[in-house]
């Protein structure tokens, strides 16, 4: 019998939260011990729908309840998975909306932790305008990065 490679997928669901005046959210973390900047979102849990996956999440990192508005991109290309040996990481983007007042912090500086234990987390906004791939840590996420300046800058967002 030959012995077979193991290799599995992670899957992570994020939300692309745009305010009125023209800002995506950014969630900059500690995971791991390492200072990361990301799009809010996480990881699909078994039995669970991608849509499913990113409610939880909202209320998991927001306390607040999130609308989702569309799909926006699911990875396109091989990434491999940053923390899991033999994985390969698919995730997938949509637009969300909060209803009604935003009530969960936002700061305005990023890192804007009371200490660096694991799992710290803030939130943050970043302009349009000025958003660059290289605003975030990750491939997939610079990648969606790029897709929304460039969709920002034609006037599609």
């Amino acid at each position: 019998m030959h012995k077979k490679n193991i290799c599995g997928f992670v899957i992570r669901v994020y939300g692309l939260l745009l305010s009125n005046d023209n800002q995506i959210l950014f969630s900059d973390e500690n995971r791991y011990g390492v200072r990361m900047t990301k799009f809010p979102g996480g990881g699909l849990k078994f039995g669970e729908g991608p849509e499913d996956c990113l409610r939880r999440e909202a209320m998991e990192e927001f306390g607040q309840p999130a609308e989702i508005i569309s799909h926006f991109y699911t990875t396109g290309f091989f990434q491999k998975a940053l923390f899991y040996e033999d994985h390969q990481l698919i995730s997938i983007y949509y637009r969300i909306r909060i209803p009604g007042e935003i009530t969960f912090p936002v700061s305005l500086k990023p890192f804007d932790f009371i200490d660096e234990k694991d799992g710290s987390q803030s939130f943050r906004w970043k302009d349009l305008n000025t958003l660059h791939p290289d605003d975030l840590s990750f491939p997939v996420d610079k990648h969606v990065a790029g897709m929304l300046e460039k969709r920002f800058k034609e006037g599609l967002l």
